[in-house]
């Protein structure tokens, strides 16, 4: 059977691929991420940079700081890979049968990354002693909508990204040389991914508006400074200038470019498990 007459694989199967993809992604790239969340949320000039912000965290708070934390990411994160994953599988296969088209074109490519983002919807002084701690201090402090807070910009964030990502690897792979072996696979696979998530954290880097909003202490009675996404954006550039838009550029560019290839690459790789697998007509 050609790859043209291959059967797609169940939404199952490529949700669970993702959600293996993700964790490989979370356990290599975690620490970059909690170094970018604390150079976003300063205000003002940046003190340190990304090795800086390493030697600070390190030497203040200990190796083990790195990595506090990672459980919510690894129960939040890696089904939100997998969702991210399957979504844009199956939005792929929707658009184009709306569309009529029989193959995977450059907008259908970036419209389905969009929708599979909008699919998928650490601070220094954090004394939350875990998740259940965290949901029972807001609840009580903020009440209900406390737990929503920054959700705008994470859609906004999360859509934009994926188009970037998605719409880049399918535009990477058309001009790639043509893969004669597995590992060549894996490393245009790797490649074309690392592309797509350096391209789709340029776009959504200045989205570090929702670390303004979600560290903001609610006052009653007295609107944030930090609210909504696009206003907020605003008032940075007014007040900071273009530079703290994109302030954890660095380290956020070293875990998604690297991470959009894992992703992708152990993707590819689960779902050519499953294939072999499944057997017939899949293959």
């Amino acid at each position: 059977m050609s790859s043209q007459q291959k059967k797609p694989l169940p939404f199952i199967v490529t949700f669970v691929a993702g959600a293996i993809a993700g964790i490989s992604e979370i356990l290599t790239f975690y620490p970059l991420d909690v170094v970018k969340t604390r150079m976003q949320l300063e205000t003002g000039k940046t003190k340190h940079g990304i090795v800086g912000a390493f030697r600070s965290i390190v030497k203040e708070e200990g190796v083990g700081r790195l990595y506090r934390g990672l459980v919510p990411p690894l129960l939040m994160e890696a089904p939100k890979r997998a969702t991210k994953f399957a979504a844009n599988d199956f939005w792929g296969k929707t658009l184009m049968n709306l569309s009529g088209s029989s193959k995977m074109t450059q907008p259908l490519s970036i419209t389905t990354g969009c929708l599979a983002g909008a699919t998928v919807l650490q601070d220094k002084a954090s004394t939350y002693k875990g998740p259940l701690d965290v949901v029972g201090r807001v609840l009580r402090s903020e009440g209900p909508l406390g737990l929503y807070a920054g959700m705008e910009a994470t859609l906004w964030r999360h859509l934009w990204w994926n188009g970037g990502y998605f719409g880049c690897i399918f535009q990477v792979k058309s001009l790639l040389p043509r893969a004669d072996s597995p590992q060549a696979q894996l490393m245009n696979n790797f490649v074309s991914g690392a592309v797509g998530g350096f391209v789709g954290t340029c776009i959504n880097t200045p989205y570090v508006v929702k670390s303004r909003i979600q560290g903001t202490i609610q006052v009653p009675g007295v609107v944030p400074k930090y609210n909504w996404t696009y206003p907020a954006l605003v008032t940075i550039f007014r007040e900071e200038g273009v530079r703290a838009l994109y302030k954890g550029f660095v380290p956020k560019v070293l875990r998604l470019a690297p991470g959009g290839g894992v992703l992708l690459l152990v993707v590819e790789f689960t779902l050519g498990v499953f294939r072999k697998a499944l057997g017939p007509p899949y293959i």
